[in-house]
């Protein structure tokens, strides 16, 4: 229990404390805002910054922080500390950096702001791989909620029906303009979201659940290697690279760039409290975590552990307040990732989106992948999104390094983090089953020597180079 509140008190700290402090690095100014300059009544309107916080916080809580965070607890309280120091250190500051720079470039997806800092071909890959990551996510996002559902309405309404009413709302959440759809239901879903999180945490605490201490010790029963597998697995619950195709949008409500902190490293702070939340259900509910392997075994997905645990939680009235908060994290997540996916692509084919035609060419193609792709195994979509999420991190962190260094700021603060998950990224590629299979004594040096390399191209294209021209 020490363990557990002392992460969240570090959590809660970290916003404080680093996230002021990384404030101060970037320098947040007057200047006006895309929302105030660009306003086009679809996805430039300026908004108040707690709905902005709210719709940013839904818009990244989606399966990651909950479903990433179980599988995590498989390896023990370790994965506490990855949570709370990948969330401070890494996530928040990834998040917080895609959304500010976007906003200093009127709003820029992550791929354009890749292309202006890491050259035109990062930004060809860059496109190509964050609309695929997108509608992943989108997929994911689908599929998980659609499960939960129907695990509400066992008698009535089966798992197809409830992919059919999702897939029509994200229709109109990805052609409505912001504030007419999304803006609106958002501040609803977040109460929702925060009562499941004070309800499944107070009951874990307050029912006298035995949450773990901390030990270093591999846990898993299976005995999966912690590195790198842990830190992919956890994904959205500590630094995600999908919360950067999301911060542009948020980048283009924002009437001021000193509302940034509490939307962009203020939502990954309050995510990474759900993901401990989580972790420390899974393993204290179940006593083990050899129980909650069983768990997962027996029920079948983390969708059915997450309704065991809140329906035996909380009872029938809060199980079902807590199931709608984890239906509504991924639903909100889903939503913008199918309409990030149609800016993504408008940006780069250059087409403008205030027409309800523009928007429908980009739209109706990006949902009928979605819904093929929720045909197959959930599991495999998983693991797939749960890689390319972290490389996508990688690269938008290289950028933001970029970005710092040529306005003459502090680059560490992303270099360090963007340093380590290549080595976690090309780690877990090199030897995952859906990877190159590699044994670890191949894709272990090689994943550091990977992480070493771009780090030395990084210096030597900015730092060495700029040193040599004065």
């Amino acid at each position: 229990m020490i363990t557990f509140l002392v992460s969240l008190a570090l959590l809660i700290g970290g916003y404080f404390v680093y996230g002021k402090f990384i404030e101060k690095v970037f320098k947040p100014d007057d200047r006006p805002t895309p929302a105030t300059v660009m306003e086009d009544g679809v996805d430039f309107v300026p908004m108040k910054t707690s709905n902005i916080f709210l719709i940013q916080l839904l818009n990244i809580a989606g399966l990651g922080p909950i479903f990433g965070a179980i599988l995590g607890a498989l390896w023990g309280p370790v994965v506490f500390l990855w949570i709370v120091f990948g969330t401070i250190f890494a996530g928040a500051v990834h998040d917080y950096l895609s959304g500010m720079i976007s906003l200093r470039h009127n709003g820029a997806s992550i791929s354009e702001i890749v292309g202006i800092y890491l050259g035109k071909f990062m930004k060809f890959v860059m496109r190509i791989f964050s609309v695929v990551l997108l509608v992943l996510v989108g997929t994911v996002f689908m599929t998980g909620p659609a499960e939960l559902l129907a695990r509400l309405t066992p008698d009535h309404l089966n798992v197809t029906f409830w992919l059919i009413v999702i897939l029509i709302y994200y229709f109109l959440a990805t052609l409505l303009p912001i504030d007419k759809l999304i803006g609106r239901i958002y501040p609803i879903f977040g109460i929702a979201l925060i009562i499941m999180a004070i309800g499944i945490g107070g009951g874990i605490i307050f029912q006298g659940y035995k949450i773990p201490e901390l030990t270093l010790a591999n846990l898993h029963p299976d005995k999966l290697p912690i590195w790198p597998l842990m830190f992919i697995t956890v994904a959205c619950g500590a630094i995600s690279g999908f919360h950067a195709t999301q911060s542009p949008m948020m980048a283009r409500c924002m009437k001021s760039e000193k509302e940034g902190r509490k939307v962009f490293y203020g939502a990954m702070v309050a995510e990474g409290v759900i993901a401990l939340i989580w972790a420390a259900a899974g393993v204290a509910f179940y006593g083990s975590t050899g129980g909650l392997n069983n768990a997962l075994t027996e029920l079948g997905s983390q969708a059915s552990v997450v309704y065991d645990i809140s329906f035996k939680l909380l009872g029938p009235i809060g199980g079902v307040l807590a199931m709608i908060g984890v239906i509504a994290c991924p639903i909100t997540s889903g939503d913008t990732a199918f309409r990030s996916a149609r800016l993504t692509l408008a940006d780069w084919m250059g087409k403008e989106q205030r027409s309800m035609k523009s928007r429908l060419i980009f739209a109706i193609p990006l949902l009928a992948i979605g819904a093929l792709l929720s045909q197959i195994d959930f599991n495999i979509i998983w693991r797939y999104f749960s890689w390319s999420n972290q490389t996508l991190a990688m690269i938008a962190l290289w950028a933001a390094a970029v970005y710092l260094f040529k306005n003459k700021l502090p680059h560490w603060i992303a270099t360090v983090p963007a340093t380590f998950m290549s080595a976690v990224s090309c780690t877990y590629i090199l030897q995952a089953k859906e990877g190159f299979k590699l044994p670890i004594t191949i894709s272990y040096p090689s994943g550091i020597i990977f992480a070493l390399v771009c780090l030395g191209i990084f210096l030597y294209t900015t730092v060495f180079r700029a040193h040599k021209q004065k």
